[in-house]
């Protein structure tokens, strides 16, 4: 069986490996736009037109399955993909809410997502999330930690500061869901920002 997955940069090689390490398919065919990376910052339309832009792309190799890689796409252009291709497309934002409900019993747990501007701007998890029943959800962009791992700074000063920017004077939450996949390339560093208190999803 062969598997498509697509992101708008390098984070989606988290998903190829854990594919990789599943042994799920015979053969893995990635596209990373890294050309046109982020798209947490553009609009609507523009990660439509790209998104079917992948779709296109994938149309040469005969996969079976096309994973999005990207939030920020699976947020926003699923249902055009699907609509467009000729193979089953999937997401990765339903997949977050189903790891966070076996992750979490208590519904009134505090659990914050992070994503890019974009992720953020669409609600797809908290959207989901409250209807599962969750009620204590807040949400924070953290788009510059896109640029940070594409540049390979996966610890140190660059990234310290920016979780300073955007954790100061925030508590340890129950969850944090990665709502990215570039962030997972930056897990531990997050998790001991919050002094490893914090259950990672992603």
């Amino acid at each position: 069986m062969k598997v498509g997955v697509f992101d708008s940069g390098v984070g989606g090689l988290t998903v190829v490996k854990s594919l990789l390490e599943h042994r799920l398919f015979d053969e893995i065919i990635y596209y990373g736009d890294t050309a046109r990376v982020p798209y947490g910052v553009k609009d609507q339309n523009t990660i439509i037109r790209y998104a079917l832009e992948a779709v296109e792309f994938f149309k040469n190799f005969d996969i079976d399955l096309l994973i999005v890689a990207c939030n920020t796409v699976s947020a926003y252009a699923l249902n055009e993909m699907k609509a467009q291709a000729p193979f089953d497309v999937i997401g990765v934002v339903e997949p977050g809410i189903l790891a966070t409900k076996n992750t979490l019993s208590d519904p009134n747990a505090d659990i914050l997502i992070l994503g890019t501007k974009a992720t953020v701007a669409s609600k797809a998890y908290e959207t989901l999330l409250q209807a599962h029943g969750f009620t204590n959800v807040s949400a924070k962009a953290t788009g510059l930690f896109v640029p940070i791992v594409e540049e390979g700074l996966y610890e140190g000063a660059v990234l310290e500061s920016t979780m300073k920017h955007y954790f100061n004077n925030r508590t340890s939450p129950d969850a944090i869901i990665l709502g990215c996949t570039h962030f997972p390339l930056i897990a531990e560093s997050i998790s001991a920002y919050f002094n490893n208190k914090s259950h990672l999803i992603h």
